[in-house]
């Protein structure tokens, strides 16, 4: 069934479907929807929150769920004006729905990923037909940067997501879809305006001013190197503007009008600030995110590299600057040259690259696998090698002699996958290459390997082991010592209060939760610190000075 090459022959024009049988269009079909579901939605609250962000930005929407005001983002108890709130919104909305937990906070990401994924679909689909539509459906979802952010309870998925259906919108404006019969979006040019309006001022509310330059960006360079200024000057219809002004100003004026110091927190601090000043310390050098848009393709990083080879590779294209993939591509460029010069880099700035980078890729696959291109072997090969080394590397990192289930997966999926391409069976080998990608996401999210990732990483566990192990922990009585931020805002958000910091200076709460080198420092100053086993993200100690006059007996149980 995964063999198409022996069963399809797909048409070069767009819009013609792949002829193939019913049982092989179920097949795929069914491995898509598995695929989207898997990468996007399984497990979403597997782990707890990671990072500085994820517990900062979920305790600004609990807040805004539990206060009622929707418009000032609020850390505790303060004004916070780091990010607009279209995130806050959307995971407010997702605790009042379905609760307050890491699933519901993450749930907003994972549906913006969906929305892009299935809007570059849609396009792949006009523009190149259902084969390259559906290898993006299958590769995208599976790169290593999609699975991770939407899986994270922060604003560059939804920034990212509203910025690529803006593309999309784009796209169809400019005139590079030139069928008039679209089954899902008519096009009519109004129509495209008012949604590129729409989605791009979503897209400011997700992040900021970052949306308008960047689109603006590649727009500007695609009308340079196609010479299509008219065609770009499109894009500033009055409906578009209207439609952008009516989605991105209503919030921005009420929070200024609420708050006199937002534009100077936002716009100056938190925007060129960030950009132009090395004033937040995230510095990196300008190569920085080469690396790490390679990181973010895995495991189909190889086949950018026939990207380039391939933009004017299309059907009835004699030329790249009459690539319809030329625009995506200097969305691509002008986001990875924009953040490159930025004095403020993070990994998460480089997302907005990636889905359309996707549709490039897909385009290449789909180029190869229709034997339009040759090559072919050489693709399901260095993927099927890329599968097999991050499964070695998975084990490696596991620190144990037995073989995990999750590097199992990829390791005997990388192996399988190189040799169908070497037999230049390359539609077999990438669907087994996103079969191992789907196995390893549900063996790595649950049972124990589940457990370990999330003790490796989060604070979440942490109370729990507390809980175990005293009988008359308190959860009023705690405090923590020396732990890095990330974890900081975690247990504050678990503990929906912030936390104090212990100090041996003055009489502090029972239960002090630190890190593993803090936890040898409290030991030493007294505090009884059981051993709960290496590699844990945070640990706990009994202050028994102060534990003294509570319930119970305050004996510790049998160490776990």
């Amino acid at each position: 069934m995964l063999d198409s090459e022996t069963v399809e022959t797909v048409s070069s024009a767009p819009g013609i479907p792949a002829k193939s049988s019913p049982a092989a269009r179920i097949g795929w079909a069914v491995l898509i929807l598995v695929t989207l579901y898997v990468c996007y939605f399984s497990h979403l609250g597997a782990i707890g929150f990671v990072g500085p962000d994820e517990p900062r930005y979920a305790w600004i929407a609990r807040e805004m769920a539990e206060s009622g005001d929707w418009v000032t983002p609020r850390l505790y108890g303060k004004p916070w004006f780091e990010k607009p709130p279209l995130f806050y919104w959307g995971a407010a909305l997702s605790f009042k729905l379905f609760g307050v937990s890491e699933a519901a906070a993450r749930l907003p990401s994972a549906i913006s990923a969906l929305l892009a994924t299935l809007a570059l679909a849609w396009l792949a689909l006009r523009l190149y037909g259902a084969e390259t539509a559906r290898w993006l459906l299958l590769l995208l979802p599976t790169t290593v940067g999609m699975i991770g952010f939407s899986h994270a309870a922060a604003t560059d998925m939804p920034f990212g997501a509203m910025l690529t259906i803006a593309m999309v919108c784009a796209a169809v404006a400019l005139g590079l879809i030139r069928d008039e019969n679209s089954p899902i979006i008519p096009q009519t040019p109004w129509l495209a305006l008012l949604l590129f309006g729409f989605f791009l001022g979503l897209a400011v509310l997700a992040k900021g001013p970052a949306a308008i330059i960047l689109s603006g960006g590649a727009v500007f360079f695609w009308a340079a190197f196609t010479k299509r200024w008219r065609d770009a000057f499109r894009l500033l219809h009055p409906a578009a503007i209207v439609s952008f002004c009516i989605t991105a100003f209503p919030w921005y004026i009420l929070c200024a009008r609420r708050n006199p110091d937002f534009f100077r927190i936002f716009i100056i601090e938190h925007n060129f600030k960030r950009y132009l000043t090395p004033e937040f310390q995230h510095i990196q050098p300008f190569w920085f995110y080469m690396p790490i848009l390679l990181l973010a393709l895995l495991p189909w990083t190889p086949i950018f590299a026939a990207v380039a080879n391939d933009l004017r590779r299309s059907p009835q294209v004699e030329s790249w600057r009459l690539s319809p993939s030329l625009l995506f591509t200097c969305l691509t460029a002008f986001t990875i040259l924009f953040f490159s010069a930025s004095n403020s880099k993070l990994p998460g700035y480089i997302l907005p690259a990636i889905p359309p980078l996707g549709l490039l890729v897909s385009e290449s696959v789909s180029l190869r696998s229709r034997r339009i291109v040759s090559g072919s072997h050489w693709i399901g090969i260095t993927s099927g090698t890329t599968l097999f080394i991050m499964g070695a590397y998975s084990q490696f990192q596991a620190d144990t002699m037995q073989l995990t289930p999750p590097a199992l997966a990829l390791v005997g999926g990388g192996l399988v996958s190189a040799v169908l391409g070497g037999l230049r069976r390359l539609s077999a080998s990438l669907a087994l290459g996103t079969l191992a990608v789907i196995l390893t996401i549900h063996l790595a999210l649950s049972g124990a390997a589940r457990r370990e990732i999330d003790l490796a990483v989060s604070a979440r566990p942490a109370p729990q082991i507390a809980q175990a192990i005293w009988n008359n922990y308190s959860p009023e009585h705690s405090s923590t010592y020396k732990l890095r931020r990330s974890y900081q805002y975690s247990l504050n958000f678990y503990f929906h209060r912030e936390l104090p910091e212990w100090s041996v200076d003055r009489v502090q709460s029972g239960w002090v939760f630190t890190s593993g080198g803090g936890s040898n420092e409290l030991r030493r100053l007294g505090l009884r610190c059981p051993f709960i086993g290496f590699n844990r993200a945070v640990t706990v100690c009994e202050d028994l000075g102060s534990v003294s006059g509570l319930a119970g007996s305050g004996e510790l149980q049998q160490e776990k």
